[in-house]
């Protein structure tokens, strides 16, 4: 991939919509949060199940993951976070691609707390993922400029 582009699983991102890049991981907006702030954090190098990461990849794929927790927990004024994986297709996992949910929660977001796992499940169904649920362009790449200013 070029610099203008981000290989996640299946598909391609623009660079405009990732706000932050270390060794081996790269953060971005969601195209179709599960609630505001909802953002994805991947290992650079493309790789299907959490087992196949080595050793440093999964070092810098969870202090990244820290870091964007703090951030859009504060950025979006959450007072708690959702932090997942789906490692594989019996897990939920429709990206080929090992990433980490990091979702800003608030008081009563949900009625019953554990029905965010239930939005995750079907938030990248093929027939709930379609053009026409997804943000423009514009929104997350201004989202993704926003947040990039807590690293610089």
């Amino acid at each position: 991939m070029s610099a203008s582009t981000f290989r996640f699983g299946q598909h391609v991102v623009k660079a405009s919509v990732v706000f932050l890049q270390t060794e081996s991981s790269f953060a971005l907006v969601n195209r179709k949060p599960v609630v505001p702030g909802h953002v994805l954090v991947c290992p650079r190098r493309s790789v299907e199940r959490f087992r196949d990461l080595h050793p440093e990849e999964v070092a810098d794929l969870f202090k990244a993951t820290q870091r964007v927790a703090n951030v859009v927990e504060q950025h979006f004024q959450g007072s708690s976070l959702t932090i997942a994986i789906q490692d594989g297709p019996e897990a939920g996992q429709t990206v080929k691609h090992v990433h980490v949910h990091v979702l800003p929660r608030r008081p009563g977001d949900f009625e019953k707390n554990d029905s965010i796992y239930d939005e995750l499940q079907k938030h990248d169904k093929e027939e709930e993922d379609i053009p026409a649920k997804w943000r423009s362009d514009e929104e997350m790449a201004a989202e993704a400029t926003d947040l990039k200013k807590y690293f610089n």
